[in-house]
């Protein structure tokens, strides 16, 4: 039997692969901060410094999170091609492609899409809306928790006692804010607090099927699609779909 020659094709430039890893660091940081926190009295942490010091561990791995998207935000309209949001997101003619990767992935060769497959793309509109959700809803908790930007100042001034400079609050302390404003500000903080711990479950689930889709992908049809991450080049043996 003739078997086809390797093909080498360089799929995704070095901006994907250090998205992705920075990515992938700061989630891994961000759930380990988040799962502390959630049981740090099962963890004999009870002192209110330690408390404070894990949020702020966990702001400072979120800043790192949101710069990365905001960076890969803005290469998603202007990077190279295979960074741009057309190349990740459904888009005119998606139902067509759809049903093309069907008919290839009956066929056998359910790896040879180039870049991302369609289902891949549907998956990934989900993840970036649950990382967007998480930016967004941590930065609001950033700043209603320990007073960090962007949000913090903003926040400060409305818990603020009269006549308390809010710059000199400290996070938890209560005697130098309105009970009543810090009330009001502990249930808004409250709800933006639940989507985002929500956000981060589903999340999680995801990461978990990503990686067991990729490894029975890998499996299945011996691809490169592991080793892409690294080397930003997947290997066919046959032809190759876009």
């Amino acid at each position: 039997m003739n078997e086809r020659p390797l093909q080498e094709h360089a799929v995704w430039p070095a901006a994907v692969r250090w998205f992705h890893w920075i990515n992938f660091i700061c989630i891994l940081g961000l759930f380990a901060m988040g799962l502390i926190m959630l049981n740090k009295s099962g963890l004999g942490i009870t002192s209110m410094e330690a408390k404070i010091n894990l949020k702020v561990v966990h702001v400072l791995f979120g800043y790192v999170f949101v710069a990365n998207l905001l960076l890969r935000t803005v290469l998603g309209f202007v990077g190279p091609a295979a960074m741009r949001w057309s190349r990740v997101f459904p888009g005119r003619g998606f139902g067509a492609e759809l049903k093309r990767f069907k008919a290839v992935e009956a066929a056998g060769r359910g790896n040879a899409w180039l870049g991302h497959n369609p289902k891949a793309k549907m998956a990934l509109t989900l993840i970036y809306l649950l990382l967007f959700t998480m930016a967004v809803t941590g930065l609001v908790r950033a700043g209603t928790d320990i007073y960090y930007p962007p949000f913090g100042a903003y926040v400060a001034s409305q818990v603020a006692a009269e006549g308390v400079d809010p710059a000199t609050l400290l996070p938890y302390d209560k005697s130098a804010v309105d009970a009543a404003k810090y009330k009001a500000m502990g249930e808004f903080k409250h709800n933006w607090g639940t989507v985002h711990i929500y956000s981060s479950y589903t999340l999680a689930a995801l990461i978990i099927l990503h990686i067991f889709s990729v490894v029975l992908v890998e499996v299945r049809h011996r691809g490169s699609l592991i080793s892409s991450i690294f080397s930003g080049k997947k290997i066919f043996s046959g032809p190759k779909e876009e």
